[in-house]
């Protein structure tokens, strides 16, 4: 795995804070209540089943701790010695080994108590064994302090470095302190490195990315380092040297000529020389800040003739540039892009992948048909076109004049034009074009051949006519065909009936109709008068009385209306059942008072400004304390 989240890490509690998460979770996610009912079997689960979650808890969080953490054997190279130089890697493993020590411990504790609590004869002892299980896990924990504060600050490092990735295209800045890493790093991309006028300002790496031929590249800036040997290097010196051991880079080592960063060019030379081994297999630039100040050609000949042996012997390449003023200082970027990209070109074709590239290629060489030689043969077109281009750029010929470039010569009295490039003869092009014009749509008459084409249409028309194409008496239809269709029509009107009929028929949606509404269908007056046109003639006291006999019978048969009152506020109430204010009350004189109370109550909630006995507002107190006692001379606003 080339490239690790340090970020994603999650925070290390304390020994105090991990036990109070761990042991408040079992209390809030396992039942709390044995009742004195249960038998023992069942009391010995619910003792067992909390010793077992707060196991689980605890291996969750140790697993979670341990895998969270990167293992050093798995990481790329650069990372897993970065963390040897900043925390030591054994002690690293040490912590973590602690960790996984203490999951085993509290498994086997959990274990051995749930085998326990299987023989728990009564409550007392069931919970006993619980307690001293739940005791000895944290026991367990609390030997962990230590280990869990130094992995939170390993974590808390972790996150702050920067992310680097340790394949991609790589531009590397070494050199002693104070010679312009840091400025150089900051004028080629956006990082924003702390530069101080003293040594050791950059205390750790630094990343950077920039854009060269639609490329990304990464750019380290390292801190500086001392010409001394390697196993008296401080941590701060020994990031860099990571970082040059590990990383496939372009090495930009940068000198100061003009030795004001406080050493001699001598002692940067001769830091090169001993950093050299880990330049090897890897393009190199020596690079002299400061030009502005004072520039190689401007050197003593026998510092000249040292630049030049190292030249020779490293096959290293010699740039200058000054950060102040920026001269030369995105060449010397260009310059190490271009000598990384051939370089990583040269590798992958050297590699295995490549074998197996080129195998599957092949390039046809035609050979010649009747033994003569036919030579590319270019038209004369394309070779015009490349002379023509060829004297355009030796004569420079000005380019064609832009709006924004008339707008800039012109100034006040530039007026934007966008009609001046229309393809129309003269001033038509500026002519105003109206929507209508002697009553007629403009957009009618754009179309020149459109007379032509209508007389045409018109003539078709005409043609169709006479043929009888629209005489509406003309049917392809035989009888039969009409009487199908009638047939269906008529088949399709009485289902539409038939189904409007059920739908009413439906007790679920049949329409209620009121007795208002409905028209009365029978009545003694429409039944004399019926019977009197048919001749039939009766009196009307037999009449009356023989519908009055069937009219007392149905009335018979409806049940009695209730009987209705009104009561003292003019609301009709049931004469069998009492109001509200009235039930429980034995007298007037009691109805009054509680009428009286209820309506004291009413003011009370109104004055709280509740709207009734389901309102829960809960309204300011009054101060009590400045409203009650004896008046003083003091200020009364209060009151």
């Amino acid at each position: 795995m080339s490239q690790y989240n340090f970020k994603k890490i999650k925070v290390v509690p304390t020994t105090k804070d991990f036990v109070n998460i761990i042991l408040s979770k079992t209390q809030r996610k396992t039942p709390t209540v044995v009742h004195r009912h249960y038998q023992i079997a069942r009391i010995r689960s619910f003792y067992m089943r909390k010793v077992k979650f707060t196991q689980q808890n605890f291996h969750d969080k140790l697993t979670q701790i341990i895998t969270d953490f990167p293992k050093i054997e798995e990481i790329h190279p650069f990372f897993a010695d970065l963390l040897n130089v900043l925390y030591d890697k054994d002690h690293y493993k040490l912590a973590l080994g602690q960790i996984n020590t203490a999951r085993h411990l509290i498994d086997n504790v959990a274990r051995d108590y749930v085998r326990l609590l299987k023989f728990g004869d009564s409550l007392y002892r069931c919970k006993q064994l619980k307690r001293a299980a739940l005791g000895r896990m944290a026991s367990i924990m609390k030997r962990q302090n230590d280990s869990l504060a130094y992995l939170e600050q390993v974590r808390q490092h972790l996150g702050r470095l920067p992310s680097i990735d340790p394949n991609t295209r790589t531009l590397l800045i070494c050199g002693f302190p104070n010679v312009g890493k840091s400025s150089f790093i900051n004028k080629i991309t956006r990082a924003d490195v702390e530069v101080q006028p003293y040594s050791f300002t950059t205390k750790s790496l630094y990343v950077g990315h920039t854009d060269y031929k639609y490329l990304r590249w990464q750019v380290i800036d390292t801190p500086g380092i001392l010409d001394h040997p390697l196993e008296e290097r401080n941590t701060i010196e020994m990031q860099a040297i990571t970082a040059l051991a590990h990383l496939r880079a372009c090495i930009l080592f940068v000198i100061d000529a003009s030795e004001l960063c406080g050493v001699a060019l001598e002692d940067q030379l001769s830091l090169f020389k001993n950093l050299k081994p880990l330049f090897v297999n890897k393009p190199t630039l020596l690079v002299n800040n400061k030009m502005d100040i004072l520039k190689i050609e401007d050197l003593s000949e026998d510092r000249k003739a040292l630049l030049e042996e190292l030249k020779q012997d490293g096959n290293v390449s010699i740039l200058q540039m000054s950060t102040v003023t920026e001269d030369g200082v995105m060449n010397v970027r260009n310059q190490a892009c271009d000598m990384l990209l051939e370089y990583r070109v040269e590798m992958k074709m050297k590699g295995k992948n490549m074998e197996n590239v080129v195998n599957r290629l092949h390039v046809a060489m035609p050979h010649p048909r009747d033994s003569k030689e036919r030579l590319p043969c270019i038209p004369n077109v394309i070779q015009n076109k490349k002379s023509s281009m060829n004297e355009d750029d030796a004569e420079m010929k000005p380019k064609k004049k832009t709006e924004r470039d008339i707008e800039l010569e012109l100034g006040d009295d530039y007026i934007l034009d966008l009609k001046k490039r229309y393809d129309i003869p003269g001033d038509e092009k500026y002519d105003i074009i109206p929507e209508l014009w002697e009553g007629h749509n403009i957009a009618d008459f754009v179309f020149p051949e459109m007379e032509e084409k209508l007389k045409l249409l018109e003539l078709e028309e005409q043609k169709l006519l006479e043929s009888g194409y629209y005489d509406p008496n003309l049917s392809d239809e035989d009888d039969e065909t009409k009487k199908i269709r009638g047939l269906a029509r008529q088949i399709r009107t009485k289902k539409a009936l038939m189904r409007n009929e059920a739908w009413m028929h439906k007790s679920s949606t049949k329409p209620k109709v009121t007795r208002i509404g409905r028209k009365r269908e029978r009545s003694v007056s429409r039944l004399k008068s019926e019977f009197t046109e048919l001749g039939v003639e009766f009196s009307d006291d037999d009449g009356d009385a023989h519908y009055g006999d069937a009219a007392r019978d149905a009335s018979s048969s409806r049940p009695p209306l209730k009987k209705m009152r009104v009561d003292s506020e003019g609301r009709v109430r049931s004469s069998s059942k009492k109001p509200r204010d009235e039930s429980g009350v034995r007298d007037m004189t009691e109805r009054q008072k509680v009428k009286a109370m209820a309506k004291k109550a009413q003011r009370k909630a109104a004055r709280n400004a509740r709207k009734g006995e389901g309102d829960r507002k809960i309204v300011n107190l009054k101060p009590k304390h400045l409203l009650s006692g004896k008046r003083g001379i003091g200020k009364t606003s209060r009151r």
